[in-house]
């Protein structure tokens, strides 16, 4: 498959929801082999692969993205001049466009590139952490990473801080609710504080933003809840300390902060004649930092992904394609120094 909107199809129809990627990895580890890659398959946790494809040249561009998906997976269909489902635009619609790039710059004689998959970027990177000790990252002189930027080149991307807020309380029978303390009231408390503070902001990457993702605690409806947590996920706009200290004083002890993952705003690498943006999710770059000098793009809407109606338009899914193989020509000829 060397049209992109079927590799997409092909890839969307495979459910890979984070933690579940296998299929996905050994779907694109067999096509890119067939393709007449050097294929490396090498796991980021059990049951979990990453994919390296390479030439017999030193990959010194390297397209990367992520195999995962958020849940629930979604099949493919092609309507009205889009492809819709789960991963159409993050990642898998970016899969199929990097891997039709690579081919049509290998068909043009273009061998110095690699192609790099990993898993668990919705989560927390283990993938990336995975890719970053191999030894061929030290052969990489630019990596292009994939996410929704609608085709332009990202000057920057927001940091992220991930995080669960633990409450308790003493269980009591719900008719009689001066007998115990619920950890739900609590928490609810506390998250209105948060809900009401003032954030960072930063005159590049904007505001800080802050996002309730779950909210879950007790174990029925006649009993005064003994326990309650949420998770949240902070967009960072500065370093994650300031924001850590600043949540200390709203929270004032009330509840206990368990921090998951902590990723600084990261500024990046662009190329004129690009139009460029600046996101405000954030990516791998981060943790693939031996991979060379970091870039991003990709085709899609991110305001199209993680929704139910998730989809990328089949005139920008060709367009990301001809953009990937636009840039790695433009990196390979020295127009833009590393």
């Amino acid at each position: 498959m060397r049209d992109p909107v079927a590799l997409a199809h092909r890839l969307v129809d495979i459910p890979s929801v984070s933690g579940e990627e296998a299929a996905a990895a050994r779907f694109v580890a067999g096509h890119l082999a067939d393709l007449g890659y050097q294929v490396e398959v090498f796991e980021a946790a059990p049951g979990r692969p990453n994919v390296l494809a390479t030439t017999d040249r030193s990959p010194r561009v390297v397209l990367s993205t992520h195999l995962d998906t958020v849940p629930p997976h979604l099949p493919a269909r092609e309507e009205a001049g889009f492809l819709q489902g789960r991963g159409a635009c993050d990642a898998k619609g970016i899969i199929a466009a990097q891997i039709t790039a690579a081919e049509r710059l290998r068909a043009a004689g273009v061998n110095e590139i690699g192609l790099l998959f990993v898993v668990d970027e919705e989560m927390g990177s283990a993938g990336a952490r995975a890719a970053n000790a191999h030894p061929r990252a030290g052969e990489c002189q630019w990596l292009i990473d994939g996410e929704p930027t609608d085709n332009k080149l990202a000057a920057g991307c927001k940091g992220s801080l991930r995080l669960t807020l633990r409450t308790e309380g003493v269980t009591a029978h719900s008719a009689y609710p001066e007998q115990g303390r619920s950890a739900i009231d609590l928490l609810l408390d506390v998250l209105a504080d948060v809900r009401r503070s003032a954030w960072p902001t930063d005159p590049f990457f904007g505001d800080t933003t802050v996002n309730i993702g779950v909210i879950a605690g007790g174990s029925r409806p006649n009993v005064v809840a003994g326990e309650a947590r949420a998770d949240l996920q902070i967009r960072l706009v500065t370093d994650a300390e300031p924001v850590k200290r600043l949540l200390g004083q709203v929270v004032g002890g009330r509840a206990r902060i368990e921090y998951l993952t902590a990723v600084n705003p990261l500024h990046l690498t662009t190329v004129p004649g690009f139009e460029t943006c600046v996101v405000r999710f954030t990516t791998d770059l981060p943790h693939l930092t031996n991979w060379g000098t970091p870039l991003l793009i990709g085709p899609g809407s991110i305001l199209d992904a993680h929704t139910a109606h998730e989809r990328i338009a089949l005139a920008e899914l060709a367009a990301g394609t001809d953009a990937y193989m636009r840039l790695v020509r433009t990196l390979l000829q020295g127009r833009v120094a590393a």
